[in-house]
């Protein structure tokens, strides 16, 4: 049996003819750049994530990069997120000239741990970036607390959690600014790179306007120096038909972690994905188990070799990484990320995956395990 990763085939096929009529009326109107079709996209998307407004841009990377220039956070500043994500997080704040300062993660969630975050802050901090991981939201409320007690900014990267919720607050809405990737892979996923910022404060949002577009407003006339972050309008089309079938995509996602939940529960050596306290609605774009480190290679070949899609997510952890050598960081300084790191693996749960490959999954990982 053949399991991949992820199959975006299966999704397309029921949706090509409504996508393909949007792309050729778009192809007719010739308004490629910005455009209606961007703003009707921007207006969808704040209203899902129940966030006062948002602004398109090229990816979720870029969507953290301007959320930073729109603050003006550069060299001598500090901005505190977690070792253990994908690498633009840490790379935005470093394109910008300023410093991460990482902060070690909950084992059990993955996501950043908020005990540890009043440690991080020094005078130079200027905001926060806690990555809402793998469809799961942060324990918000005092991340948010402390933000405000130290007049720092709180920016959401949701680029893996797009209608997550923590305590009935959405993902992306809940702090100063929202970063959302439109990556292929996601659960809201275009057909290339795009991405979106949420965000509730009028003049953030009017500043995240004006950089997308070289700081230019009006027309040749630039108040301040920007970037090149404008969503297409292509992708903007195929998103507003994708986002009606949101919800029901995220359900299917739930159902088929439920179901692995089971499959894996009288499994020795399996750790399935916690749900923290305060999450009312985790949508599962991943489903990262946790194996023993020392087996987790071996069970990784072997279910490749059977035909089963699965990722490491993420390998080397960013205090690790090459790049950031400079900050002197070692092994040992992060040990919650480093056994993540180790131990994590993620199997496929897309919404169009059968319970027969599930069980199929979860039987050859479980003779693996015990072989290994």
């Amino acid at each position: 049996m053949q399991v991949p990763l992820l199959d975006l085939r299966a999704q397309y096929q029921p949706l090509r003819a409504e996508i393909r009529q949007a792309l050729d009326e778009l192809c007719d109107s010739q308004m490629f750049i910005l455009g209606p079709a961007v703003e009707t996209l921007e207006r969808e998307i704040a209203a899902y994530c129940r966030g006062a407004g948002a602004c398109g841009v090229t990816s979720g990377s870029d969507a953290l990069l301007i959320c930073l220039m729109a603050e003006k956070i550069g060299p001598g500043d500090e901005v505190i997120t977690s070792p253990y994500t994908f690498f633009a997080t840490a790379g935005a704040i470093h394109r910008v000239g300023a410093t991460p300062v990482f902060v070690d993660i909950d084992p059990a969630t993955f996501n950043l741990d908020p005990a540890r975050l009043a440690a991080a802050v020094t005078p130079r901090t200027r905001a926060i970036i806690p990555v809402h991981l793998f469809g799961q939201c942060c324990d918000m409320d005092p991340i948010l607390d402390l933000a405000r007690a130290r007049r720092l900014v709180v920016i959401e990267d949701a680029c893996q959690a797009i209608g997550a919720e923590y305590k009935g607050r959405r993902a992306g809405a809940m702090g100063d600014y929202g970063c959302l990737s439109f990556f292929p892979s996601k659960n809201l996923g275009g057909f290339g790179d795009g991405g979106m910022v949420v965000a509730n404060d009028p003049a953030r949002l009017e500043t995240l306007h004006l950089l997308r577009n070289h700081g230019m407003k009006p027309r040749y006339h630039h108040q301040v120096v920007g970037g090149n972050f404008r969503l297409d309008a292509l992708q903007a089309a195929v998103l507003s038909i994708k986002l009606k079938h949101l919800d029901g995509w995220s359900a299917a996602r739930q159902a088929n972690a439920r179901d692995y939940d089971a499959l894996f529960a009288a499994v020795p050596g399996v750790a399935t994905p916690a749900v923290a306290p305060g999450t009312t609605r985790h949508i599962y774009n991943q489903y990262c188990i946790r194996l023993p480190a020392a087996k987790r290679q071996a069970v990784w070949d072997g279910l490749r070799a059977a035909g089963i899609g699965c990722e490491v997510y993420y390998p080397v952890p960013l205090h690790l990484q090459e790049c950031f050598a400079h900050l002197g960081h070692r092994p040992g300084d992060f040990p919650a990320s480093e056994r993540a790191a180790a131990e994590s693996l993620a199997l496929p749960v897309y919404p169009e995956t059968t319970h027969d490959q599930r069980q199929y999954v979860a039987d050859t990982l479980a003779w693996l395990l015990e072989r290994a």
